[in-house]
């Protein structure tokens, strides 16, 4: 293709662009013609989300940004990831999600029907850069808000935007991937703008017919792709399928149990009480709270107990109540790992039941039950323990276990207290309280990041445990100081590269990397090489620069420029 044929890419509409810049990529008078600072830029960036009222309004500027202007969008996304990160995930992106088919303006990320079966290589072959990581949902479990079918797109679009936030994996490397498998949600198939297709939900068995097909077709494009599970109904399967032969990951278990065992290593610390004094009570038995409490259970094993005593200090509660050998139903496969048998034949029905039981020191949700730590619960918990741990994880904030305000009050200030949304400092007794927040964008972009840099193979559950310990180590001194549990979520990026070595690490000592370059560099050597990998939208213009004058000079006679298009 001559450069007279080229096309404006999305990226180059930029105009922090020299004009150089501007007439190599095509763009000089397609954009207003000031060559703007970047803080400009981003000063009228965020007039213009300031003037927006709702938080879905947000979202779709946003999301109007990134397809139009990648790199300004990435700057602001960077330099303000605290306040835009709710806004492009969650809890946004659940209202984004359940009003996906209503707004849909342009194509984002790729779709694979049911229909397609047989044909899945010839449609991924229609995707035009070279991958290096996918995020793929079926939609069928969307955050607390259940099947969504293809509405669910948001949550793959909205993740890899925080990969490359995070950390600095480029956009074009990045597949947001649907699988349209039909829905069980009655209303979406009965709404005209539905875009999904108008099918019952295949069967699992069908699933994981069509996954097999994905999988081969997605490695044989890309080797070696990084295929990130999100938001399965039953995630279980396509992990125990998929793990052992290619390189992916289920952030829903594996991700958030990494950073929730990262708060709970610090908050253990902090409670003064060691492993053998702990006592865990989960409201919530799904594939989240099994996948954290496992989790949890290889910590205390590091810390000296067996696995069978390990298991041991944690009790299940489902809707059904305690998770028990004896409660007469038949337990989901993922739920026998727990289940007790030292009931002595009684069974406990309710939360609180279970709780006044067991006196924890350790209460977890996942059950997307909001407010279901009531205040009677949260003062029991103050009284048993002089640092009660409570970390409310459901998201969104509407379906929270509890408020950080509720915790606060009720323990007298002393919660450790972890949630999945974000809640608001606390004024108690004249000191400003800040929340834990353990949100997996803390761990999941360094987990992507370091098995893309090692080119591991497959992901090993000791790179997954490494990720949480760097996590865990990765608070500055001042963090410390003031007892919290993770870092501030503005130094992301700073935390997904400890993140990443972490993992690197994990993976040399597994034998499952290959990227033999980095073998035996020390920790300043590997943390220079890895931040040297990652896009930084803030250098982008300045890369691109250094570019097209290098490509000037080789192309300018000696003699000086001859008719340059440039």
């Amino acid at each position: 293709m001559s450069t007279s044929d080229r096309t404006p890419e999305v990226g180059h509409y930029d105009t922090s662009s020299s004009i150089a810049v501007r007439r190599f990529h095509r763009t000089h008078g397609l954009i207003p013609p000031a060559v703007e600072d970047q803080e400009v830029q981003l000063h009228r960036c965020l007039q213009q989300l300031s003037q927006k009222k709702e938080a879905i309004d947000k979202y779709l500027y946003l999301s109007g940004l990134r397809n139009t202007n990648v790199h300004l969008f990435y700057r602001l996304a960077t330099k303000h990831i605290k306040d835009i990160a709710p806004m492009i995930y969650t809890p946004t992106v659940g209202d984004a999600c359940l009003q996906w088919s209503h707004n849909y303006v342009q194509p984002e990320g790729l779709y694979l029907s049911y229909a397609d079966k047989g044909h899945i290589a010839s449609i991924i072959n229609n995707w035009p850069q070279k991958v290096e990581i996918t995020v793929v949902t079926d939609g069928s479990r969307i955050l607390g808000l259940g099947d969504l079918g293809i509405n669910g797109m948001g949550i793959p679009v909205g993740k890899l935007a925080l990969y490359i936030a995070c950390a600095g994996i480029r956009p074009e490397a990045t597949l947001p991937l649907m699988l349209d498998l039909g829905t069980g949600n009655k209303a979406l198939l009965e709404d005209q703008l539905y875009m999904g297709s108008r099918r019952e939900k295949v069967t699992p068995q069908e699933e994981l017919e069509f996954m097999d097909e994905v999988m081969i077709a997605l490695n044989e494009k890309w080797p070696g792709i990084v295929v990130q599970f999100e938001d399965f109904k039953n995630p279980f399967p396509a992990l125990e399928r998929y793990q052992p032969k290619y390189t992916c990951f289920n952030d829903d278990i594996q991700g958030t149990g990494a950073v929730v065992l990262a708060g709970i290593i610090n908050a253990v610390k902090k409670s003064g009480v060691p492993v053998k004094g702990q006592r865990a009570v989960f409201m919530g038995a799904g594939s989240a709270g099994v996948g954290v409490a496992k989790q949890i259970v290889e910590y205390f094993m590091r810390e000296g107990l067996s696995e069978d005593q390990a298991r041991e200090y944690f009790w299940l509660v489902d809707t059904k109540g305690l998770v028990t050998n004896d409660r007469g139903d038949k337990l989901a496969e993922h739920k026998v790992y727990f289940s007790r048998d030292d009931n002595a034949g009684k069974q406990y029905k309710t939360l609180a039941d279970v709780v006044n039981y067991v006196k924890p020191t350790i209460l977890m949700g996942l059950s997307t039950i909001g407010g279901i730590f009531s205040p009677d619960l949260l003062t029991k918990m103050g009284q048993w323990n002089e640092r009660p741990i409570i970390f409310p994880l459901s998201n969104p904030s509407a379906n929270s276990e509890c408020t950080f305000e509720d915790a606060v009050k009720y323990t007298d200030g002393r919660a450790l207290f972890a949630s999945g949304s974000p809640f608001p400092p606390v004024d108690y007794e004249g000191s400003m309280l800040q929340p834990g927040q353990g949100n997996n964008m803390y761990v999941f972009p360094g987990i992507g990041l370091g098995t893309i840099l090692s080119k591991a193979t497959v992901v090993t559950q000791s790179m997954i445990y490494s990720s949480a310990e760097a996590l865990s180590t990765a608070l500055n001194p001042s963090e410390t100081a003031q007892g919290w549990l993770y870092p501030e979520i503005a130094r992301i990026r700073d935390v997904s590269v400890n993140v990443a070595m972490g993992v690197i690490k994990a993976a040399q000592e597994a034998g499952v990397d290959r990227e033999t370059r980095i073998k035996g560099m020390n920790n300043k050597e590997l943390e220079k090489w890895v931040r040297s990998k990652m896009y930084d939208p803030h250098e982008e213009t300045q890369r691109v620069e250094k570019e097209v004058y290098s490509l000037i000079e080789d192309l300018t006679p000696k003699g000086g420029v001859r008719g340059s298009h440039l």
